[in-house]
């Protein structure tokens, strides 16, 4: 069904590293995983207005795998954007995307969606810096951010990037709050009181928090999780500590109406269905949104 009611719907996809195994082709594992969370997406009874990919498309930028991603993309039935993480290759990826826009040579651009009490700009940032795992946030990009921030001060924005700046307490995905990317983003948004959120991914499992007192929030990844332990870490004592376990895909949904938003978490699999809105469950439907006056 076409979202023409429910307000802003914005789906969220990341990290689904396609070309962790090279030879597998299409049964890899990763892409079989990002198969059937694009699948279900595209199953729900609503569909979202588009769908963001937030990084880490690929495992190392191979152009075979950026191919395999758009030929399976292009069967969604609503715009797909695209970001780069530090597993992409940029030039890779705006080579399969060149529709992707470009803001200084970045991966950056605006989106309007929405009108009235649902008008939302999402602005897409580019964190990525080749031979870096984690975040970049230079000058240039700074700039842009801030222009585009002060031309429309009165308009709710979204924020999509790949790297979350915040510190999670997975001390080997964790930026340093002293880091000149961490410190710039921090600067560069605070004030700025109509962002009304920051979506991100890298970290491969769900997160909230806070920045600059905009909420953030990590959408888990395709590809498998990062295992929640927020023991300290020595890199030279190896402690056979859980570092990536098989858990579920996920995507997410951003649901902006009225002023409001509220982000899900969907995982992918297959599980029993306990329940279901039939003729004996009418009754407490009845009673429960009866309670709505």
């Amino acid at each position: 069904m076409k979202n023409d009611s429910i307000g802003v719907l914005i789906a969220q996809i990341t990290d689904t590293h396609v070309g962790f195994e090279p030879e597998a082709g299409e049964n890899e594992f990763n892409f079989v995983r990002f198969r059937n969370v694009l699948g279900h997406l595209m199953s729900q009874p609503i569909l979202p207005d588009m769908l963001i990919l937030s990084g880490d498309l690929t495992n190392g930028g191979q152009p075979e795998c950026y191919h395999r991603i758009r030929d399976l993309v292009q069967e969604c039935p609503f715009p797909v954007h695209v970001l780069p993480g530090n597993h992409d290759n940029r030039d890779e990826l705006l080579r399969a995307f060149p529709e992707c826009p470009t803001a200084d040579g970045y991966a950056q651009y605006a989106l309007e969606c929405g009108e009235g009490s649902d008008r939302l700009r999402i602005l897409c940032l580019d964190s990525f810096e080749p031979g870096r795992h984690g975040g970049a946030f230079c000058e240039t990009r700074a700039a842009w951010l801030t222009r585009e921030l002060e031309a429309h001060p009165d308009t709710p924005t979204m924020l999509f990037m790949h790297h979350p700046p915040v510190v999670a307490g997975i001390e080997w995905m964790d930026p340093k709050p002293s880091e000149e990317w961490f410190t710039r983003f921090h600067d560069t948004v605070k004030g700025h009181k109509q962002i009304v959120a920051i979506q991100a991914g890298h970290l491969h499992r769900p997160l909230h928090s806070v920045v600059e007192g905009i909420p953030l929030s990590v959408t888990p990844a395709v590809a498998p999780a990062v295992s929640l332990d927020l023991r300290p870490l020595d890199a030279e004592v190896a402690d056979s500590r859980p570092i990536v376990a098989a858990e579920p895909p996920f995507y997410s949904l951003h649901l902006w109406k009225d002023g409001t938003l509220v982000s899900h978490f969907q995982p992918v699999g297959h599980w029993q269905t306990l329940a279901r809105f039939e003729e004996h469950l009418k009754p407490m439907m009845r009673g429960l949104l009866a309670e709505r006056g």
